[in-house]
């Protein structure tokens, strides 16, 4: 963002009453914050607001549906089409037991991918993380079944999970969704 010959386009969709992603950007990079006021970036910069449940064209041939998530402090998800393909992300959102929200299923609907807040086990979430704002692989599961879409990618896992329950995870979530696996550092997939 220093370099003159850059060109950032940043959103946002869920900063609350009143904010703009311009101000908390700005707030964010002010002292003692950070040691560098926004003034000092020389590259081009365009903030973008939107409200969840709007779409989006950000570039030719790209579509990004967006839809807003159950979480205490706002959070937005999205669909990304491009090509034929699409991709949802999911994060921060917590799910209400035994009622799939609409909205969710409307925006993964036949998705390709799906990458979905995986935070607990349902009995984890059950014991004591309900409020939390996050949701379980099963809820991951159940979701992308009924809306048919191809495959899951559990993330946002919980701190507290070492790497053999993730593992255990991981093989429980092929078992349920075949073709779909646990986010794991530096993982890329492709079409």
């Amino acid at each position: 963002m220093f370099q003159p010959q850059n060109t950032f386009r940043l959103w946002a969709g869920h900063l609350g009453e009143g904010l703009t992603l311009r101000r908390v950007f700005q707030e964010f990079m002010m002292s003692p914050l950070f040691p560098v006021p926004p003034e000092s970036l020389r590259a081009t910069i365009s903030y973008n607001d939107f409200s969840a449940g709007e779409t989006l064209a950000p570039a030719p041939g790209i579509v990004v549906y967006t839809a807003p998530l159950n979480h205490p402090d706002g959070a937005t998800a999205y669909r990304v089409q491009y090509a034929g393909r699409s991709v949802c992300y999911l994060t921060d959102t917590e799910h209400v037991p035994g009622a799939a929200e609409r909205n969710i299923l409307a925006l993964i609907e036949g998705a390709d991918l799906v990458i979905y807040d995986c935070m607990y086990t349902d009995d984890e979430y059950r014991d004591g993380h309900e409020g939390w704002g996050h949701s379980t692989w099963q809820e991951g599961v159940r979701l992308c079944r009924a809306a048919d879409a191809k495959r899951l990618v559990v993330f946002h896992h919980d701190p507290d999970h070492d790497d053999d329950m993730l593992n255990a995870i991981a093989n429980e979530v092929e078992l349920a969704m075949p073709g779909s696996l646990l986010a794991r550092e530096g993982l890329a997939l492709s079409p």
